[in-house]
């Protein structure tokens, strides 16, 4: 009697999760006697290797199981600050050496008169043990010495790998005596507390021991990394499937901590036939075995236990061989079949960066490739590229949903390009790229269709997928980065006919917000819009209706159209801890464009074009990010509720 090996755990680790400073501004500021342009600014890298790894399930649950969070983030960039007026002799030796071309050259070298270390107001740090360590962090930066940028750089990236501090940005300001060069640098939180979830069996004086040295200073991240370790390790000594899958710094200097225990949810013994390896009936009752298992339901996994339990079965003599199969409980993580993950954030040493993901649930999938460049070397404004190469499987629903509920399309994308992205100056951003893409529309079955039930068409080129070549160009502006801060973006999209085939359409998209504190309350404001030209396929006409566009209407059922704009308006005003109470109001209309977009998917669905809808709910502020629970009705005189997780786009 044999039963089949142990090949699928799943078991999720991810990488400790900071929020990120605000990215530091990078001013190219001129001199009075054209100093040369020692703007640099770069990105800070991380040597942290980010892995999720799936090996599939069976009677086995992971609890508390969160998705890869992001890897730390550090920001660095240089700036020429014009401070007091120079002395002429100095202006012209250091003039004469530096024009424009020769700047640009990392090996340029600039006379450092005085390095200092102050936090990122320019003043003193209060710590001065924190100043000590970012010095001698230092290696080639010192006082009277000629520096290059990629001697500056090195060192802001050592300052950084201190584990100190969250940001840094070098300054070089001219003053009487000589160019001064300043780290301005921003400390991590003082450790203040912990919280831990998810930890049912780890010592409670394990981890108070693993975090005791550190309370009451400020968070070092690398023996922050090495205590997570000493947990991860307690738990590999004892062959327990559990590790940290994620770490936060919550406002305060609180660490919470989650820990990801996989629990045994049941335990079943299946039988298979010696020569076909078929499941049959087996001649021992399944209790007769049961009893021997030492594994019971409820408890973390062990490994070294479920080993010992496979040696006692054996050692009855009534089966030739056994294995263990461990499998996702029933109904976990609402439909979720299973993820990989694979990040490395530091690729041949040049802080690039390559991230590999696969999510597969029972409707929907995406599979992504994503290979970054956060700094193209030799560019002195800052360009970043990424390559990009996606499959990806996504409901219907929000343009060709049924109003009867009885069907199911599926969009199918494969889309790979390349794109480039620049700051282009203080708070704005720009990107341009390439993309081409190849989608199409399946049914419940899997099989391509270019007609729904209506007999509408599903693709614009009549075919069972579209070809399109898209150019893409976009620019955005942040304010302070914060939910409530101004935000604009605008993006266009042009299909580019280079085959016959392939779609040519234009397409606009923007979207701006706006805060306004009154009081202890908050005013948000927000509108997005958008227009498209052209011939393009009707799954990609803008929807409207749902949690992040018009309440009280469900998911794309106010309209599908060529034309949008969706208006909302919030106040939020504090309630008690981390909850606040939200009166809002949307509305959003397509213009009457419903019926130009191909085969009219809104009219055959009855949407009305426009609505609005309005109401009151909480968000209660949480690891996950926002909670929002909401109660709206429509102008039908509809009610719904609404959840997400997240600000509303």
């Amino acid at each position: 009697m044999r039963m089949p090996r142990n090949d699928d755990v799943r078991v999720i680790s991810s990488s400790i999760r900071i929020p990120p400073p605000p990215k530091p501004l990078c001013p190219l500021e001129t001199a009075r006697s054209h100093i040369a342009q020692l703007v640099r600014s770069f990105n800070s890298h991380s040597n942290e290797l980010t892995r999720s790894v799936l090996l599939c399930c069976a009677t086995l649950s992971l609890t508390g199981q969160r998705r890869p969070s992001s890897p730390i983030l550090c920001s660095a960039s240089l700036s020429l600050a014009d401070s007091t007026q120079p002395q002429e002799s100095q202006l012209k030796g250091i003039s004469s050496s530096s024009s424009p071309a020769s700047v640009r050259q990392s090996e340029e070298r600039v006379l450092i008169s005085e390095v200092l270390v102050r936090n990122k107001d320019g003043e003193e740090l209060q710590r001065k043990n924190l100043e000590a360590e970012a010095l001698q962090a230092l290696k080639a930066c010192r006082a009277n010495s000629a520096l290059t940028v990629r001697e500056v750089q090195e060192d802001v990236h050592r300052i950084i790998n201190s584990g100190y501090f969250c940001s840094c940005m070098p300054v070089a300001v001219d003053t009487r005596d000589g160019i001064r060069l300043v780290f301005q640098v921003e400390p991590n939180q003082e450790f203040k507390g912990l919280v831990c979830d998810g930890a049912n069996v780890l010592p409670a004086k394990f981890l108070e021991d693993s975090f005791r040295d550190g309370y009451g200073k400020v968070i070092n991240l690398r023996r922050l990394d090495e205590a997570i370790s000493s947990i991860n390790g307690w738990y590999m000594e004892r062959g327990l499937f559990a590790m940290v899958s994620a770490v936060e710094i919550l406002s305060g200097g609180i660490l919470r901590l989650q820990v990801s225990e996989a629990e045994v949810n049941n335990i079943s013994i299946r039988c298979l036939d010696r020569k076909t390896g078929e499941p049959t009936i087996g001649k021992t009752k399944p209790e007769t075995i049961l009893r021997q298992i030492t594994t019971k339901k409820g408890q973390v996994y062990s490994m070294l236990q479920g080993k010992r339990d496979v040696e006692t079965v054996l050692t009855m003599g009534i089966m030739e061989d056994v294995s263990i199969i461990p499998q996702p409980a029933a109904g976990t993580l609402n439909g979720l079949i299973g993820s990989f993950a694979y990040s490395h954030r530091n690729v041949f040493g040049r802080n690039q960066k390559l991230n590999i993901s696969l999510e597969r649930g029972q409707i929907d999938s995406i599979f992504r490739i994503n290979y970054t460049d956060p700094w193209i070397q030799g560019d002195d404004k800052r360009t970043s590229r990424t390559i990009m190469i996606q499959n990806s499987r996504t409901p219907g629903t929000m343009v060709h949903g049924d109003r009867d509920g009885n069907i199911i399309l599926t969009i199918g994308r494969i889309t790979g390009g390349i794109e480039f992205s620049r700051p282009i100056r203080p708070k704005w951003s720009g990107t341009a790229g390439l993309l081409f893409q190849h989608a199409g529309v399946r049914d419940d079955k899997g099989v391509p269709i270019i007609k729904d039930q209506y007999s509408s068409p599903l693709t614009a080129s009549g075919n069972n997928y579209d070809d399109t070549l898209l150019a893409k160009v976009e620019t955005v502006y942040t304010g302070s980065g914060d939910h409530g801060s101004s935000m604009f973006a605008l993006n266009m999209e042009q299909g580019l006919p280079v085959l016959p085939e392939w779609l040519s359409f234009t397409r606009v998209n923007a979207r701006a917000r706006k805060g306004i504190e009154i009081g202890p309350a908050r005013l948000n404001l927000s509108v997005s819009g958008g227009h498209v030209m052209g011939n393009f396929p009707p799954y990609e006409a803008f929807a409207i209706g749902g949690t992040n566009s018009v309440r009280g209407y469900d998911e794309g059922a106010v309209g599908s159209g060529r034309s949008y704009v969706i208006g909302s308006g919030e106040i939020s005003f504090p309630m008690f801890g981390p909850v606040e109470g939200v009166l809002f109001s949307d509305y959003g209309t397509d213009f009457g464009t419903g019926p130009s977009v191909p085969g009219d998917p809104a009219g055959a669905r009855f949407k009305p074009g426009s609505g609005c809808g309005c109401g009151f709910g909480i968000r209660v502020d949480s690891p996950l990010g926002p909670l929002r629970l909401e109660y709206a009705f429509n102008d039908k005189k509809d009610k719904r509720f609404h959840f997400g997780v997240g600000y509303r786009n």
